[in-house]
């Protein structure tokens, strides 16, 4: 079942199309990784899914109906850019902008502490923002987009700032977000947590979307059928047959010659490999996200 569907949004600033046309499905409780680079359109998109701005065509539908005003109390949103007030204390402003989503002042007093605690963050309940570092800030303004228990939760750059520990931090509570029933959508530049965190994307360049699918099935999409392997040869080298292309090969010093081949026939490379000696390893390799995400915005440019 999806929870957000986007159908033939479109949206122009003058004579300039931000987003052209574009259609995703975003599975109930999943984590959707919307990808581009700059000025692919992402913040448009997210700003009509927050209803501040309106597509020109098209519609939203949450849970299956249109969105509505009303709906702001069912989303959280973290935006790229922060935007905490400075001279405000932080546990008086958190409760504040809890009480903006529909909380009542005592239950969001109450669930703000736990977070706190749960953060370690507890002695920054009577300081002031400013006081704060940038890393710390983000801290809160995360705990103030999840307070409510929004169904959809849209995460903007979300680990921009942190360092790594703060950052597994993070997506560990991502994790159990979405595990807890949240659906999110995730816009991010980093692509090692795409495919860490994300089960599925949508790639749009330009305005125009150019790749949507699961994370697994897309990266099978565009696997170049490139093995590694190490092998330990019965006598002298290693005589690799005709059909595969040998990319790499060097010996380790303990008499294994590991082997980077690509091959359409992988059952016939490992045949083969076993007439030369004894397979050690054998692994498949396939492209990472930063690959492909590259290779098709560079194509997709190239191309218009």
């Amino acid at each position: 079942m999806n929870y957000l569907e986007i159908k033939n949004v479109s949206k122009s600033y003058g004579a300039k199309k931000v987003l052209d046309d574009i259609s995703i499905s975003v599975p109930q409780q999943s984590i959707y990784g919307l990808l581009g680079p700059n000025g692919a359109g992402k913040t448009t998109l997210i700003r009509i899914i927050n209803q501040i701005t309106m597509p020109d065509t098209g519609q939203v539908l949450l849970d299956g109906k249109p969105l509505s005003p009303n709906d702001v109390e069912i989303i959280g949103y973290l935006p790229e850019e922060r935007g905490l007030y400075k001279k405000m204390k932080v546990g008086e402003q958190a409760v504040y902008l809890a009480q903006l989503k529909g909380m009542d002042r005592k239950e969001a007093d109450r669930k703000l502490r736990h977070w706190f605690v749960k953060f370690g963050i507890t002695e920054w309940w009577d300081k002031k923002v400013e006081e704060l570092s940038k890393g710390m800030q983000q801290k809160v303004q995360f705990i103030v987009t999840v307070i409510h228990e929004p169904k959809l939760i849209i995460f903007d750059e979300p680990f921009s700032g942190f360092d790594p520990v703060n950052v597994n931090l993070l997506k560990n509570e991502i994790l159990e977000l979405r595990d807890n029933g949240a659906t999110i959508l995730f816009s991010t530049h980093n692509m090692a947590s795409v495919e860490e965190l994300c089960d599925n994307i949508m790639l749009i360049n330009k305005g125009v979307k150019v790749l949507e699918g699961k994370v697994c099935d897309i990266k099978q999409q565009y696997k170049s059928h490139t093995y590694e392997m190490a092998v330990r040869p019965s006598v002298g080298g290693i005589k690799m047959p005709e059909g595969h292309a040998i990319l790499a090969m060097d010996n380790d010093g303990n008499g294994n010659i590991h082997i980077t081949v690509q091959s359409e026939n992988p059952n016939a490379l490992v045949r083969d490999i076993l007439d030369e000696g004894e397979l050690i390893s054998y692994n498949e390799i396939l492209p990472s996200m930063n690959d492909i995400f590259i290779n098709l915005v560079t194509k997709n440019s190239s191309n218009s």
